[in-house]
């Protein structure tokens, strides 16, 4: 069934009543309604020179009717008219409701083909402003928008990483926060909630195969989890005295601390255990964030440190030389389409990324300051966004190595976020650093706003 409007249909017919009408034959010099369609629904009007009556029909072949589906006006207060005996004309219509002051809805009650309001709309999409709400007009980078938060206070360092859990909640990660903080993705209600341990930071967390939220412990002395219920709680871990960044939930399902001060490797298996691994370079901020490969390597990105170094999905720990390397050069990596792992700049120069087949590279950048990007985020599209710490733009590279940037709403030379998640919906989620306010970026507005809202759109 469709929506269908064709010019110069109309019939008479001598049905009386509240209910379906038999269509009779065209008048001189118009068509009748077969030429909408079986079972196809459009726009009528019918009046016997008295009462009227405008609104949604559908159409069947067998029989040839009208069914009356929805009523936008009629001489009877809006509502079905009882028609009496006599002929009475049946036309296809536009009704206003669907015409004058609308703008497309994205579904079919609104036909939206009022230019006036279009273009008052499409003002103030290109002042940046809606309704008094600030936002970005990307094109086809997306809608960059902000929203409040509940707590922010954050004491030198709010959070840093978030998790998707089962149920559409982003959890950001606390790091020198007291407090848990989440956002309803689908209703963007943000809440918070206790913690049992607040005195050490966590940096980073993982979503375990069960339905458990770990933070990844950076100055903490132990574990800690929220699970699928809500409920928090702390695990013992083996080593303590120096701390991680980021982790990546391995196929069998442990979950590894990626390495940045500390000598050893740490993991939690699916079944709670906590155990230590020795690594093969270790260096003051070595690494911050991991990545998991398609071949079940987790390579850890580097920070300070002047080598890759990955663990095997069989726990052969190695390390890989790479071409570009300073202190404080990347932090945190996305897995590509194609394969390739991407680390995200921070004070490089240039991006850096490592093949499936082990072939590292480096390519240019638009944009680069101290401290600019801290994690990534790969939309449904392809394309991997830099999260912007200071950076007062965004950055993003394409699935064809394409780099660009784009406006954001909120920047902050402090550091305004570490890293991103991508919600089911195709936004995506800055965390919150040291900002007093959250930010998205809506990645699935795929064409410019001009020509995908705009009144000559076809949706039918």
């Amino acid at each position: 069934m469709a929506y269908v409007v064709k010019d110069r249909v109309k019939v008479t017919s001598t049905t009386t009543g509240t209910g379906t009408f038999t269509l009779g034959a065209a008048e001189v010099g118009f068509q009748d309604f077969t030429n909408i369609g079986d079972g196809n629904q459009t726009y009528y009007c019918i009046t016997d020179a008295t009462d009227f009556e405008v609104g949604i029909g559908t159409f069947t072949l067998s029989g040839t009717t009208l069914s009356r589906t929805t009523v936008f006006e009629s001489s009877n207060s809006d509502a079905l008219v009882n028609f009496a005996a006599g002929t009475k004309t049946v036309f296809v219509t536009f009704p206003s409701e669907n015409t004058l002051g609308t703008v497309p809805t994205a579904d079919n009650s609104s036909v939206g083909t009022d230019l006036v309001a279009w273009l008052n709309l499409k003002k103030q999409l290109d002042a940046g402003v809606v309704n008094g709400v600030p936002y970005a007009n990307n094109g086809t980078n997306g809608i960059v928008s902000t929203y409040s938060l509940v707590y922010t206070a954050w004491s030198g360092a709010g959070y840093r990483g978030g998790v998707l859990a089962p149920n559409g909640d982003i959890h950001f990660v606390k790091f020198g926060s007291t407090i848990g903080q989440k956002i309803n993705y689908l209703t963007g209600v943000v809440s918070t909630y206790s913690l049992v341990y607040t005195a050490g930071g966590y940096a980073g967390g993982v979503l375990a195969p069960n339905g458990d939220i770990h933070f990844i412990p950076s100055g903490a002395n132990r574990g800690q989890k929220i699970n699928s219920s809500g409920v928090v709680s702390t695990y013992s871990l083996v080593y303590t005295a120096n701390n991680y960044m980021g982790g990546v939930l391995a196929p069998n399902g442990d979950i590894h601390f990626i390495p940045q001060n500390a000598p050893v490797g740490q993991k939690i298996s699916a079944a709670g255990v906590v155990s230590t691994y020795s690594l093969v370079y270790t260096t003051v901020n070595a690494y911050y964030g991991g990545v998991l490969a398609a071949n079940g390597d987790i390579h850890f990105v580097p920070q300070a440190a002047v080598r890759g170094q990955k663990i095997s999905a069989a726990g052969v720990v190695s390390t890989y030389s790479l071409v570009y390397t300073v202190a404080d050069a990347y932090m945190g990596g996305v897995l590509a389409p194609n394969g390739d792992i991407h680390f995200i700049p921070q004070n490089a120069n240039r991006g850096q990324k490592i093949s499936a087949a082990g072939v590292v590279s480096t390519y240019s950048l638009v944009y680069t300051t101290s401290f600019a990007y801290v994690g990534g985020v790969l939309a449904p599209n392809g394309d991997i966004h830099f999260v912007p710490y200071a950076a007062n733009r965004g950055q993003k590279v394409s699935a064809t190595g394409v780099v660009s940037t784009y406006s954001l709403v909120r920047t902050s030379a402090g550091g305004a976020y570490q890293s991103g998640i991508l919600a089911p919906n195709g936004d995506i989620y800055f965390v919150p650093d040291n900002s007093t306010m959250g930010q998205k970026i809506s990645t699935n507005v795929q064409q410019k706003v001009g020509y995908a809202l705009s009144p000559f759109f076809n949706k039918l």
